[in-house]
């Protein structure tokens, strides 16, 4: 069945980035446009000023593999979708949607845990979707068979392989002390697996990612949903005093002109300042910094989030 407004349909590539408009993308976005697409060569080729500051106005978010979107219009060979899942909406290229099939809730959904990983058509055999990043979610149909695991793909295709060593069940936290110091060290843990990834304005996959983006992707790591932007951002979970923060909780700081920037609490120094791990569009990339060392001069809101029980 085609792709139609008001029919719902599933990203069919690994990372699909949701422009302003059809009109967005120039030339240089050509590689993020194509099925596959090849987000790592794509950011590879901008230059940190684009990364940060050039795609404002022109790129809204992105979406991993397999996210439910709702088809709002098309026009010449563009599609514009909502995205429930991070309340926003975007245009993409229809090449990029694929309707769902029947059976597309089977299966037991685990976590891609490795930075990136890639689906095969049968095991280690031909990359079927490449650049698969960490945070998607795919839905595990069989039992492994040497190391891999069977996939569901978005449509009316064949399951793909993963190696089984890629993939994690989704996670269940206990609703208390223990577990909120437990997810709060694992965030802190997932953080750092993502340091020096390149900073991409509107990114949310291990080839580049912003400042909401590291907190989205990382806190979906561990099963907490959490708003994608800044804004809403700021108001989840509950305020903690400064003194109070513990490792995994959010720190609002004014960074690059945006009072809002969120960081994700690693650990007090020597001084009792906090070291945080955040996305820098003035560095570049994720970085782990204190506090007293950097042009970091305010702290706008400290937060806790929920842990999922």
């Amino acid at each position: 069945m085609p792709i139609a407004p008001g029919q719902p349909a599933l990203i069919a590539v690994a990372v699909a980035t949701l422009w302003a408009q059809p009109s967005a993308p120039g030339p240089e976005d050509r590689l993020a446009l194509g099925v596959p697409s090849a987000i790592r060569e794509w950011v590879a080729r901008l230059t940190n000023d684009i990364r940060a500051h050039g795609l404002k106005g022109r790129v809204r978010t992105q979406c991993l593999l397999g996210t439910p979107v709702d088809v709002l219009q098309i026009t010449d060979g563009w599609a514009q979708v909502a995205c429930p899942a991070q309340e926003t909406s975007g245009w993409l290229p229809i090449d990029q949607l694929v309707y769902p099939a029947e059976g597309d809730a089977e299966g037991v959904e685990h976590l891609v845990s490795a930075t990136a990983t890639a689906v095969r058509d049968e095991p280690g055999g031909d990359v079927a979707i490449p650049g698969v990043t960490l945070g998607t979610r795919l839905r595990v149909v069989g039992k492994p068979y040497r190391g891999w695991v069977p996939v569901a793909l978005p449509g009316p295709r064949q399951p793909g392989w993963v190696p089984q060593r890629d993939l994690a069940a989704e996670p269940v936290s206990a609703a208390s002390s223990t577990g909120v110091i437990a997810a709060g060290l694992d965030a802190v843990k997932l953080a750092q697996q993502l340091l020096e990834i390149p900073y991409l304005h509107g990114g949310v996959s291990a080839y580049g990612i912003d400042s909401p983006g590291l907190v989205w992707i990382v806190y979906r790591q561990l099963g907490i949903d959490v708003p994608r932007f800044n804004e809403a951002l700021i108001d989840i979970g509950e305020s903690v005093d400064f003194e109070d923060l513990h490792p995994g909780d959010l720190v609002f700081i004014e960074h690059g002109g945006d009072p809002k920037t969120p960081a994700i609490m690693a650990e007090r120094g020597q001084t009792d300042l906090p070291e945080v791990i955040f996305s820098s569009p003035v560095y570049g990339k994720v970085v782990v910094e204190s506090l007293k060392d950097s042009e970091l001069t305010q702290i706008t809101a400290c937060r806790r989030l929920p842990v999922r029980v």
